[in-house]
């Protein structure tokens, strides 16, 4: 597949349920006529005119089918097809029917490392991947991944939403402002350069999260957050590492680094000891140390409420825009409509946390 279909798609595929909805379009359910394959078809509302804000930039979507298209590994979502309107974009892609992986932990009574590390091995190795062709995903977080089914004895992984993803050519300096608080590196506040270490941060936090269900730089507020992300600071509090082996905590500490550099890339990350003990007695030590269930539990249920929060609050605050924007103005008056616009004297925290809700 390496080009757009014009054609409607619903001449090749049947449409079915819908499977989810977001800002710009929603997700459903399709079955290809010729063959009865299920697949899950994502409707992308793009803008019709630059200064719209009524769907997303169609420079934005065809960069992550771009991306999608380079990316072929058994951990990452794969794009079968795509089709193209003025209006719209489609994006047909395999059918992920496992949920998230953080609420299929949640349901377990109890977790090992040994167990927790399965999985873990398994984003590693979709992130090397990506990274060996210059790809970093810039959005890496428990939402964006998922397993392709779940009643099964090994689930797979599958990391999902490119949205942000780039490729990072040669001699090009990559900076942007848009993520997740609790997941985002230092580098990312503070507008310098971007790249695959900047997922490895990101995997240094879901790491931390999965075994103690604590956030290591979470605040009351994101600008607490975002603080103490560009601090650095963070501990292991006995309360809730008290079952975590020392090598889990050395994998962690090598991938919290304030310096991008010094972070261990995903392949060395795969052959650390906690990944792959070099010894007995380093394996026995992952078999018979455990993952904080308890507060774990706790993590999920008061992220899970925060997602439907935030989803609330962004609908009230598109019904709020279509009241405020006049459809009627020029593209220079409907600019200035963005939230998120940007002048010399804003500093770079103030306009990460503006663009929370639409980047991430």
């Amino acid at each position: 597949m390496s080009s757009f279909k014009h054609e409607n798609v619903e001449d090749l595929y049947e449409l079915l349920e819908k499977l989810g909805s977001g800002h710009f379009g929603e997700v459903r359910k399709c079955k290809e006529k010729s063959t009865g394959t299920f697949y899950a078809g994502k409707f992308i509302k793009t803008r019709k005119c630059k200064g719209s804000r009524m769907g997303l930039d169609r420079e934005q979507v065809e960069r992550e089918v771009f991306i999608l298209q380079q990316l072929e590994h058994p951990n990452i979502m794969k794009l079968y097809d795509v089709f193209a309107s003025k209006a719209e974009m489609v994006l047909i892609l395999e059918m992920i029917r496992g949920g998230e992986l953080f609420d299929f932990i949640a349901e377990k009574e109890a977790l090992s490392e040994e167990e927790a590390i399965e999985f873990l091995e398994q984003i590693l190795k979709g992130v090397a991947y990506m990274h060996a062709r210059n790809i970093a995903h810039f959005d890496l977080k428990p939402e964006n991944i998922m397993l392709l089914e779940k009643d099964i004895p090994h689930p797979k992984i599958k990391i999902i939403d490119f949205g942000l993803a780039q490729k990072i050519e040669d001699g090009t300096v990559y900076k942007s402002l848009c993520g997740t608080p609790q997941y985002i590196g230092p580098e990312v506040i503070n507008y310098e350069p971007l790249g695959p270490p900047t997922d490895m941060w990101s995997i240094g936090v879901i790491t931390y999260i999965l075994l103690s269900g604590m956030s290591p730089f979470q605040g009351e507020t994101d600008a607490e957050t975002l603080t103490n992300v560009v601090a650095g600071n963070y501990e292991f509090d006995d309360r809730f590492f008290k079952e975590t082996s020392e090598m889990a905590k050395d994998f962690i500490r090598q991938l919290l680094l304030k310096e991008p550099s010094d972070r261990m890339t995903a392949v060395e990350c795969l052959i650390h000891p906690w990944i792959k003990p070099l010894n007995r007695k380093q394996a026995v030590n992952r078999s018979r140390s455990s993952i904080n269930m308890k507060n774990f539990k706790k993590f999920n249920a008061r992220r899970k409420w925060k997602l439907s929060y935030n989803m609330v609050s962004a609908c009230n605050r598109l019904c709020r825009m279509k009241l405020l924007c006049n459809p009627v103005k020029n593209d220079e008056d409907l600019r200035q409509c963005e939230s998120d616009q940007e002048d010399e004297k804003t500093k770079p925290v103030t306009l990460l946390r503006r663009r929370l809700s639409s980047c991430s």
